[in-house]
């Protein structure tokens, strides 16, 4: 009994992430997770008791597994600096490349509801006592980067790496590019990227 239960839970959760990533909290109907999982409204119902309970755990279970390999990276005591922007640029291409939907996914609950990402997942804290801080303002004062701004440095690299997906489908028609090309520009990416950070960033 208990496996029929959780096969039912992970189905319906299995569900409600592709299309809470698609469309979002506000698009979303309960029917339409329903449809999708392949079962009744009422059995998703028993199971969750509202969309908003349902979307909550969604919306930790994404925004954990996005920024838990970053945390990782940024805390990672034997990587420099530049290996981390590598390790960032690498890593987040092959995950959005396997998720697609997740950036637009992000960026509109972050602009729906910015103070409830900031209370499940503390990103401040995050930055502000990671071994990353360290390394770039130790940087910075020995005179090796010329930005002293470490938000700045991350909007940077964050923007290289998300913004080719969030635009997908017009760099796509701008290049007359299919899906394989498409691809084979964003793992070049994995490459470029760090050194464009540097480039950007050298003293």
């Amino acid at each position: 009994m208990t496996e029929i239960n959780l096969s039912t839970e992970e189905k319906i959760k299995a569900a409600a992430r592709t299309i809470f990533h698609k469309k979002g909290y506000a698009g979303t109907r309960t029917r339409d997770i329903a449809e999708e999982a392949g079962i009744n409204l009422a059995l998703l119902n028993y199971y969750f008791r509202s969309k908003e309970k349902l979307f909550g755990i969604i919306m930790t279970e994404t925004m954990t597994a996005f920024f838990q390999n970053l945390t990782v990276i940024l805390n990672d005591e034997k990587s420099s600096l530049d290996q981390k922007v590598e390790q960032i640029a690498s890593g987040y291409i092959d995950l959005i490349s396997r998720e697609p939907a997740i950036p637009t996914f992000i960026m509109s609950e972050i602009r729906n509801n910015p103070a409830g990402l900031l209370e499940k997942l503390p990103f401040k804290k995050l930055l502000t006592q990671s071994v990353f801080l360290k390394q770039f303002n130790t940087a910075v004062q020995e005179g090796r980067i010329s930005e002293p701004s470490p938000i700045q440095f991350l909007m940077n690299l964050i923007g290289l790496i998300v913004f080719p997906f969030i635009a997908k489908p017009l760099l796509k028609a701008i290049g007359d590019l299919d899906e394989t090309q498409f691809q084979n520009l964003m793992q070049q990416r994995k490459k470029l990227i760090p050194q464009w950070i540097s480039d950007m960033t050298k003293a």
